[in-house]
């Protein structure tokens, strides 16, 4: 959970959105896990508006938002500690550098960018077929509901992803996620 909500997406929608860092703790107040999401991680379609506060409640009418963590991409979630072990720094910066290699700040091509990711991500071996992520072309479709060309931008898409490491082409139509 999170403020409210169009002050969130405002935030998020500029260039000046911060980091996003999450801590969890035990009972004793040791950190047991902590995450950084880096801003350019950041798209309207992972913050979820909330019902507006009913007319009886002190803030009667304001609205907060959720941040859908499993929305983002699993790149994107970077383990500073994971149950009570730190990582190692150089692993830490090294994976940084390279994700920071998909930061646009044009939100829409971020959205298409991270959701073609997550389709990506989604497929359950390695290597993958074009007609793979084509399977995703109606979860696409609804949410980029303007673009009638849906399967000419998962290709657009791949290319950047091959582009900027992340996947690699293996021969036409098919590609190999590379692991980091």
């Amino acid at each position: 959970m999170d403020g409210a909500y169009s002050t969130m997406i405002e935030r998020i929608t500029s260039v000046q959105n911060p980091d996003l860092f999450i801590m969890t703790y035990s009972k004793n107040l040791s950190v047991t896990n902590l995450l950084l999401i880096p801003k350019f991680f950041f798209i309207p379609t992972i913050i979820e508006k909330r019902k507006p506060l009913a007319e009886t409640a002190r803030r009667a009418g304001w609205v907060g938002c959720n941040i859908l963590i499993n929305d983002i991409p699993t790149q994107g979630k970077i383990s500073i500690i994971r149950n009570q072990q730190i990582a190692d720094i150089d692993e830490v910066v090294h994976t940084y550098k390279h994700i920071a290699q998909l930061k646009t700040n044009n939100i829409e091509n971020r959205g298409w960018l991270f959701d073609v990711l997550n389709c990506v991500n989604s497929i359950p071996t390695t290597d993958f077929s074009l007609r793979d992520v084509y399977t995703y072309t109606d979860v696409l479709q609804e949410k980029h509901i303007s673009n009638h060309n849906v399967e000419a931008k998962i290709r657009q898409q791949l290319q950047i992803l091959r582009d900027k490491g992340f996947i690699e082409f293996l021969e036409r139509g098919h590609y190999r996620k590379i692991l980091f």
